[in-house]
Protein backbone atom coordinates (compact mmCIF):
# COMPACT_ATOMS: atom_id res chain seq x y z
CA UNK A 1 0.00 0.00 0.00
CA UNK A 2 1.48 3.38 -0.89
CA UNK A 3 2.30 6.01 1.85
CA UNK A 4 -0.48 8.46 0.77
CA UNK A 5 -3.37 6.41 1.08
CA UNK A 6 -2.16 4.86 4.56
CA UNK A 7 -1.94 8.37 5.95
CA UNK A 8 -5.61 8.75 4.69
CA UNK A 9 -7.04 6.17 5.60
CA UNK A 10 -5.66 6.60 9.15
CA UNK A 11 -6.67 10.10 9.04
CA UNK A 12 -10.22 9.33 8.58
CA UNK A 13 -10.12 6.80 11.61
CA UNK A 14 -9.01 9.28 13.68
CA UNK A 15 -11.73 12.32 12.44
CA UNK A 16 -14.19 9.77 13.37
CA UNK A 17 -13.47 10.74 17.44
CA UNK A 18 -14.40 8.68 19.96
CA UNK A 19 -16.18 5.26 19.02
CA UNK A 20 -15.86 2.92 21.48
CA UNK A 21 -13.06 0.03 22.62
CA UNK A 22 -10.80 -1.01 21.69
CA UNK A 23 -9.04 2.26 21.11
CA UNK A 24 -5.58 2.98 19.51
CA UNK A 25 -3.68 5.65 19.95
CA UNK A 26 -0.55 6.79 18.04
CA UNK A 27 2.09 9.35 19.69
CA UNK A 28 4.97 10.81 17.75
CA UNK A 29 8.51 11.66 19.12
CA UNK A 30 11.66 13.09 17.78
CA UNK A 31 14.75 15.40 18.29
CA UNK A 32 12.48 18.25 16.36
CA UNK A 33 9.63 19.51 16.16
CA UNK A 34 9.50 18.89 12.16
CA UNK A 35 11.08 14.96 12.28
CA UNK A 36 9.41 12.39 13.97
CA UNK A 37 11.66 9.31 14.19
CA UNK A 38 9.58 7.68 16.70
CA UNK A 39 5.88 6.52 16.82
CA UNK A 40 4.44 4.75 19.72
CA UNK A 41 1.18 3.03 19.65
CA UNK A 42 -1.10 2.46 22.34
CA UNK A 43 -3.53 0.08 22.67
CA UNK A 44 -6.60 -0.39 24.93
CA UNK A 45 -9.14 -3.32 24.89
CA UNK A 46 -11.74 -1.50 27.52
CA UNK A 47 -12.36 1.15 29.80
CA UNK A 48 -9.97 1.48 32.68
CA UNK A 49 -7.65 -1.66 30.69
CA UNK A 50 -3.98 -1.03 31.04
CA UNK A 51 -2.32 0.62 27.56
CA UNK A 52 -0.10 -1.37 25.88
CA UNK A 53 2.35 0.03 23.68
CA UNK A 54 4.78 -0.51 21.03
CA UNK A 55 7.21 1.62 19.65
CA UNK A 56 8.47 1.98 15.62
CA UNK A 57 11.75 3.62 14.70
CA UNK A 58 12.97 5.30 11.47
CA UNK A 59 16.03 6.93 11.02
CA UNK A 60 13.80 9.74 8.87
CA UNK A 61 10.29 10.75 9.48
CA UNK A 62 8.17 8.07 10.46
CA UNK A 63 5.24 10.11 9.49
CA UNK A 64 6.68 9.97 5.57
CA UNK A 65 8.16 6.28 6.17
CA UNK A 66 5.54 3.82 3.95
CA UNK A 67 6.41 0.85 5.98
CA UNK A 68 5.95 2.07 9.13
CA UNK A 69 2.21 4.02 8.06
CA UNK A 70 1.17 0.57 6.70
CA UNK A 71 2.40 -1.67 9.37
CA UNK A 72 0.07 1.34 11.72
CA UNK A 73 -2.80 0.66 9.73
CA UNK A 74 -2.93 -3.24 9.85
CA UNK A 75 -2.77 -2.89 13.21
CA UNK A 76 -5.60 -1.03 13.88
CA UNK A 77 -7.64 -2.83 11.36
CA UNK A 78 -6.22 -6.11 12.40
CA UNK A 79 -7.24 -4.61 16.75
CA UNK A 80 -10.62 -4.30 15.41
CA UNK A 81 -9.75 -0.90 16.52
CA UNK A 82 -13.50 1.58 16.78
CA UNK A 83 -11.12 4.57 18.26
CA UNK A 84 -7.97 6.00 17.03
CA UNK A 85 -6.81 8.64 18.62
CA UNK A 86 -3.44 10.81 17.25
CA UNK A 87 -1.21 13.49 19.58
CA UNK A 88 -1.11 16.27 17.56
CA UNK A 89 2.38 17.47 16.43
CA UNK A 90 5.80 16.26 17.34
CA UNK A 91 7.20 15.70 21.17
CA UNK A 92 10.45 15.98 21.89
CA UNK A 93 12.64 13.75 22.98
CA UNK A 94 16.48 14.02 24.66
Amino acid sequence: MNLDKSTKRIAKRVKKGFQGYPQISLAYFGESVNCATQVVVGFIQEEGAAAQEQTFSSKDDARKDETIQTTLLKIIERADAKTVVEVAGVALIK
